[in-house]
């Protein structure tokens, strides 16, 4: 009887967010993506959110499940993200990194996305700064502005370069 050692998911869209402004942003399964982000998706705040270097919020799905495990009610969309990846290695990820999400759209990051206390619910201790880039680099929301738009779907294949 031999042993079948299971092989990791290409990386990939888990889930794909938007609202009419503020948090959570609710999925949905396919978006159209232009340079001024996702289609039917809203900012409070443009003074800290949105505009073209702003224009996608990515987050990693593995983060999120790390910090369910530490007891914190987040889900996907709860901290503000537009899209959600799983299995990619998010401290990998620098700026001024490309990610190609399906066939068709392309960003650059631009900018590490600073946490505010609109997300403190979704911590058990209220302390949004667990996912400060300043205070723990490597699982930070990132910011991206769209070089090629399109359309994506849950499910889409993510690759970095």
């Amino acid at each position: 009887m031999s042993v079948h050692t299971p092989v990791a998911k290409l990386p990939h869209i888990t889930h794909i967010n938007i609202s009419d402004g503020g948090v959570p942003k609710l999925p949905i399964s396919q978006i159209q993506i232009t340079p001024d982000g996702l289609m039917g998706d809203r900012q409070r705040n443009l003074k800290y959110h949105g505009g073209p270097d702003r224009a996608v919020c990515l987050w990693s799905a593995d983060i999120i499940q790390t910090l369910q495990t530490e007891g914190h009610p987040i889900a996907p969309g709860s901290a503000g993200e537009n899209i959600t990846i799983a299995g990619l290695p998010w401290e990998q990820i620098s700026l001024n990194s490309q990610l190609q999400l399906g066939d068709t759209v392309r960003l650059l990051i631009t900018d590490y996305a600073p946490p505010c206390r609109t997300i403190g619910k979704f911590f058990s201790d209220r302390r949004y700064s667990r996912i400060s880039h300043k205070h723990h680099s490597g699982i930070s929301r990132l910011y991206a502005r769209v070089l090629a738009p399109g359309t994506v779907s849950v499910g889409n294949r993510v690759q970095i370069g």
